[in-house]
């Protein structure tokens, strides 16, 4: 599969979704032409996605709505860094989009903007997977349909880890030895991505932490967290960390072309990886962090979520259930033909036969055994207020505890303001 261009918006980043970006420049990327009208039969319907990266992928969902008859259905592929912007300035205009890809965000649920959909996915909710389940969860009701489970990993080339005499890292601590004996003068040690956003949460849970417990109350502000930053701050002075590549952690280049041993990303990179680089290629978890730490993935993904204020919010949910729900063939296509992804279905994941071996198994295994979710109280405010953690104590050399406290106050304002 082709990598994503280095000028596409980061496909799995979460979105920094926000009022501010209802400006008056970011409506004037909407244009005129909300894409409606045209061919087919019954009410017409507006859907958006981004740019995957993936060649393929845009043909194949305008291929999926050719194939529905009750509703012409038009495909807004937006690329670049446009996606973000344009779907939430169109929301609050009669622009908007009918259906719309996303992740499970509980501020979309409160504000009305996501219709529910509890009753189209309750009839088969025992063949998603549980975790999805509840990541679109809020009140007993359900809000959105995953389309893809995203798991989130380290790939690694076996053949430089042998030749430097480097065990696959089981802990932090051993992440930081190996990025350090794999370093040379043309390659370093491991790539986390250009930000290091990638990996905050994946080190909060590897520190045996959460974001949030199940009373919606704070979880990542611990002693392995706090030991988590120091060290993560040891690796980013260390030299041995690949930082400014050409493209960010979601693209598999740095490790493809040789400029990293080891790099962070998802398992959508495997089959690019696997075409460039054969067997010489091997994967494992987030390193457990501290004595209360075990290994973590983070299960990233994309989601299709109907605006509850559109006037054919009922056309959308429709096709919302023709295709993410009834037809299993395009989902399991959707998942494993451009790009590897877990299919949310169980019935599907189970009998795809390009999981069941190789690297690929591997992969579907760490994503059931240290798989965490997105938790939809998590927000947006929550997401940069950790952020800035990093910034502060891993890229800026702040204090770990003061940056954690800073976070406290802005995570339990949000968490007032949702919950009371």
């Amino acid at each position: 599969m082709s990598a994503m261009s280095n000028s596409n918006w980061s496909r799995r980043s979460l979105f920094r979704a926000a009022a501010g970006m209802a400006a008056a420049g970011t409506l004037a990327a909407c244009g005129s032409n909300n894409g409606r009208g045209g061919g087919g039969s019954g009410a017409g319907l507006v859907q958006y996605f981004h740019a995957y990266g993936e060649a393929g992928t845009e043909q194949a969902i305008r291929r999926y709505a050719k194939a529905y008859k009750e509703a012409n259905v038009t495909t807004q592929w937006i690329t670049g860094s446009q996606f973000e912007s344009k779907l939430f300035a169109s929301l609050l205009t009669d622009k908007a989009p009918d259906l719309f890809e996303f992740h499970p965000q509980i501020q979309l649920v409160r504000s009305g903007q996501v219709a529910d959909l509890t009753d189209i996915i309750e009839p088969v909710k025992a063949d998603f997977n549980q975790a999805d389940i509840a990541s679109h969860t809020v009140d007993g009701k359900i809000y959105g349909v995953r389309m893809i489970d995203d798991p989130q990993f380290f790939f690694y080339r076996k053949s430089l880890l042998e030749k430097a005499k480097v065990e696959v890292p089981q802990t932090l601590d051993e992440l930081i030895e190996a990025a350090a004996k794999l370093t040379t003068d043309k390659v370093k040690g491991v790539f986390l991505g250009n930000t290091l956003q990638a990996v905050i949460r994946p080190m909060i849970w590897a520190a045996g932490a959460d974001t949030l417990n199940d009373k919606n109350e704070p979880a990542y502000h611990t002693d392995g967290v706090v030991e988590g930053l120091k060290k993560m701050r040891k690796l980013f002075t260390s030299g041995n960390l690949l930082l400014d590549a050409p493209a960010d952690y979601w693209d598999p280049s740095a490790l493809n072309q040789g400029l990293a041993a080891m790099q962070f990303c998802g398992m959508w990179a495997m089959p690019a990886m696997q075409k460039a680089l054969g067997d010489d290629l091997g994967i494992f978890p987030f390193p457990k962090v501290g004595a209360a730490g075990k290994p973590a993935v983070y299960n990233g993904g994309w989601s299709m979520f109907v605006n509850a204020k559109s006037e054919r919010a009922e056309e959308a949910k429709k096709y919302v259930k023709w295709l993410w729900i009834d037809q299993k063939e395009y989902q399991e296509d959707w998942a494993l033909s451009y790009g590897f992804h877990i299919p949310p279905r169980t019935s599907i994941a189970e009998s795809a036969e390009k999981l069941k071996s190789g690297l690929p198994a591997e992969g579907v295994k760490l994503f059931t055994d240290y798989g965490h979710f997105d938790n939809i109280g998590w927000t947006q405010a929550m997401i940069k207020a950790t952020e800035d953690v990093f910034a502060d104590s891993v890229r800026k050399n702040g204090d770990p505890e003061a940056a954690l406290d800073r976070c406290d106050k802005v995570v339990n304002a949000e968490l007032k303001k949702l919950f009371g």
